[in-house]
């Protein structure tokens, strides 16, 4: 079955040309024009990724992704102007996925868009999907269920910090730099740069601790990356 892709953006111009080649690359597509209607779908359609534009009307991008955050792991990868960085590193500390700015390349954003599905679904062919891995204060990660617990606790992770905890957890002991956290957990050569990784491990630190202070492992290593000290 081909993915189904929530489109939000208010200009139709944009919203025809990602219909016209998003179609052609043969995904299902839904539109939406304002925040409202975006959540709303979200909710009856269940869509497998969503484009999210920020600047829209009734609710506003930043908020529909924090709504959607409270109750949904779908991946969002965010449209956005070139003098958003603002409201852009906000996106990402809310837990959008990606984020493309205006105006795009449609071949970049069709890349992206692979690269997230594919990291959405489950490597069924890793012979090591059935490996339970350990940390500090009671943490467990289940490779095969895609389950964190801290003390039987389950943590609502986006699959995007289940994966940065899965390369921490793996390599634990070693610096992995944010270069290489982008390439193995986004899934390509990220262009940009590296405040998504940044984000993305502070939203994970602060769900660790708030599970448990001890389960928090994971160390920064200034001007290089991060490292997970079981």
């Amino acid at each position: 079955m081909s993915a189904r892709i929530l489109v939000v953006d208010d200009e139709p111009a944009v919203t025809d040309l990602l219909a016209y080649n998003l179609r052609k690359a043969g995904y299902e597509i839904l539109l939406a024009s304002d925040g409202r209607e975006a959540l709303h779908l979200a909710d009856q359609s269940s869509p497998d990724l969503i484009l999210l534009d920020l600047m829209i009307p009734e609710v506003d991008g930043l908020d529909v992704c924090r709504e959607l955050r409270k109750t949904s792991v779908v991946p969002i990868i965010m449209l956005t102007a070139r003098g958003e960085e603002i409201d852009r590193v906000v996106g990402l500390e809310l837990g959008a996925d990606d984020y493309v700015c205006k105006p795009f390349s449609v071949r970049e954003l069709l890349a992206r868009i692979k690269a997230v599905l594919r990291r959405a679904q489950p490597d069924e062919s890793n012979d090591e999907t059935h490996a339970i891995l350990h940390g500090k204060g009671g943490l467990q990660l289940n490779m095969e269920s895609r389950i964190v617990t801290v003390n039987e606790t389950v943590l609502p992770l986006t699959r995007l910090e289940f994966d940065l905890l899965n390369l921490l957890l793996t390599n634990a002991k070693r610096v992995l730099t944010r270069e290489r956290l982008l390439e193995q957990a986004w899934g390509y050569d990220f262009v940009g740069d590296t405040r998504a990784v940044d984000s993305a491990i502070k939203r994970l630190r602060a769900k660790l601790r708030e599970a448990s202070a001890e389960a928090d492992c994971i160390e920064t290593v200034r001007g290089i990356g991060y490292r997970l000290n079981p």
